[in-house]
């Protein structure tokens, strides 16, 4: 028989950042709150780890830039989170050339002439018109996110008051964001670093496929401004926080608890300590994906299978390595992102290679050195020489196209191809800049979505859990229910969505944990003390 634990209002179903929000909110409220994560550690993908044998270096090994954390969340949980604001916004070689583009925020004469010498200067005042629409959209959209939802209708009129001669709701959302960029800028390189931000963990199934304009506008939203910035410690510490906003306010975390299932209304099941165990709940938040919740409450199948789309490499290096291009330095092109094949055409052609079913000739890929911004990531030996981190996220590799393939062999392979894209924009290889494990193996590590998928529980290693939804419900559907209102309907009696699944919660951003705990304080009323 499994040992029975003592009731508690709230059992929560996965410890990664959102999981420990809504914890946290909970139980500074007064109700009882037990969170269940089945890693050695909380976080998910929210983490810092060492990486490489031998080598004290702190990397964010999945998630990795913070935006979309509210500030309101911070000052409600009392939380510490020094963020960096990185001077340089990307960096962008243009292939073939000894060119590229720079967008430095602290100098536009620069960011301007930079335009002209890859011949796009007709795009600069575009451009800066372009994110001044966008600066009004975001702080409009952002103040919503913490908010229960409104329809479309309401979203539109709330925009169209904000900036009349804007035109934000037909440009930004009633716009597939390949039209919209095509009618705004006429450069290739240009383009490409406007479209990526709709590619992040996302995957175009048809042309005009709504999917990118929604992610192109979670990313330019965040914080209001639409800024990227380096958590000071790596992620790990935005976990940390959060964990122990979570234990102060009398949070109960159980790590090496594995939910086995979960009785809808009733209780949740979970071995910890090598014994089997039940919590009675009078109801449960699911950290984890909307498929995982189903499959825990025994209802499999209710919805497809998600997936990913993305390769992700971690890299120490000894020194940061020579550029193409003589007339920025290699610490103004990695300190802020580093945009590596990513043109229009390249995206195009990389995205129609996928959806044909084969992997990209080239991989689109983006980099962050975090160590530019922080060097506290590294650890004393390495924080006086030149040694530094980089990021690669690799897009549009849709799981499909690897989910037969051994773990180890697809691994290799997309390896191999991004540091193949990498090197064909750098004046010399990546591999001579490598830093060496104490075993004397490079310092190279790869996750895949099948990685993805074993290690943190992402359906088909999909980042987002499932597609990326608007910040807001179609005209005419239910918000009656709490669930509802702040969107974690989870489709499953007193199962609350508080994850990446929840309406508006991807991104390392909280929102979902606290949505799902606003409509728990509705649905269970003032707590029993």
């Amino acid at each position: 028989m499994p040992a029975q634990m003592a009731p508690v209002d709230v059992a929560i179903v996965g410890g990664g950042h959102n999981g420990l929000t809504a914890a946290a909110y909970l139980a500074r409220a007064g109700y009882s709150v037990v969170v269940m994560e089945r890693s050695d550690h909380v976080g998910g993908a929210a983490v810092s780890a060492q990486a490489f044998v031998g080598r004290d270096a702190k990397l964010s090994r999945y998630s990795y830039l913070v935006s979309l954390l509210p500030e309101e969340i911070r000052k409600d949980l009392g939380l510490t989170i020094p963020l960096i604001r990185r001077r340089y916004s990307s960096y962008t070689p243009v292939p073939g050339t000894t060119t590229g583009l720079l967008i430095d925020s602290g100098d536009p004469a620069r960011t301007r002439k930079s335009f002209e010498d890859i011949g796009a200067g007709d795009d600069y005042l575009r451009w800066v018109d372009f994110y001044r629409a966008t600066g009004v959209l975001a702080r409009t959209m952002f103040a919503l996110m913490t908010e229960p939802l409104l329809d479309r209708d309401t979203i539109r009129t709330h925009l169209q008051l904000a900036a009349p001669a804007e035109r934000l709701y037909e440009r930004f959302i009633d716009t597939p964001i390949e039209a919209l960029v095509d009618e705004t800028f006429t450069n290739d390189t240009v383009k490409g670093v406007v479209l990526t931000d709709s590619l992040i963990g996302t995957f175009p199934e048809f042309a005009g496929d709504p999917v990118t304009a929604i992610c192109f506008l979670y990313h330019v939203i965040g914080g209001g401004t639409g800024d990227w910035d380096v958590p000071v410690g790596g992620m790990g510490s935005v976990s940390a926080e959060l964990e122990r906003a979570a234990t102060d306010a009398g949070a109960t975390i159980l790590t090496s608890a594995e939910v086995t299932s979960i009785t809808p209304g009733q209780s949740v099941q979970f071995t910890h300590g090598g014994e089997e165990h039940t919590v009675p709940c009078r109801l449960v938040i699911s950290g984890a994906s909307r498929h995982e919740a189903q499959r825990l409450s025994g209802i499999e199948g209710k919805t497809p299978t998600p997936e990913g789309y993305q390769v992700k490499v971690n890299l120490l290096l000894e020194r940061l390595p020579a550029l193409s291009d003589s007339s920025v330095s290699a610490e103004e092109a990695f300190g802020g992102t580093f945009h590596i094949n990513e043109s229009a055409a390249q995206l195009s052609q990389s995205i129609q290679q996928a959806q044909a079913g084969s992997l990209p000739d080239t991989l689109p890929c983006e980099i962050y050195c975090h160590s530019l911004s922080d060097r506290s990531i590294l650890g004393p030996d390495l924080q006086d020489t030149e040694a530094q981190t980089l990021t690669v996220f690799a897009l549009n590799v849709p799981h499909r196209l690897i989910a037969d393939m051994p773990a180890d062999e697809a691994r290799q392979l997309l390896q191999d191809k991004v540091l193949e894209s990498l090197n064909s924009v750098l004046a010399e290889p990546i591999e001579s800049c490598l830093m060496q494990d104490s075993n004397g193996n490079p310092c190279v590590e790869t996750k895949t979505t099948l990685d993805l998928e074993a290690a943190l529980g992402l359906p088909g290693g999909n980042i987002f859990h499932e597609p990326l939804a608007w910040p807001f419900v179609e005209d005419g559907n239910s918000l009656r229910t709490p669930a509802q209102r702040w969107g974690v309907e989870s489709g499953i009696e007193s199962v609350l969505l508080g994850g990446a699944s929840a309406r508006r919660g991807g991104g390392v951003s909280g929102i979902g944990g606290h949505n799902a705990a606003m409509a728990a304080f509705e649905i269970l009323g003032p707590p029993e003390r």
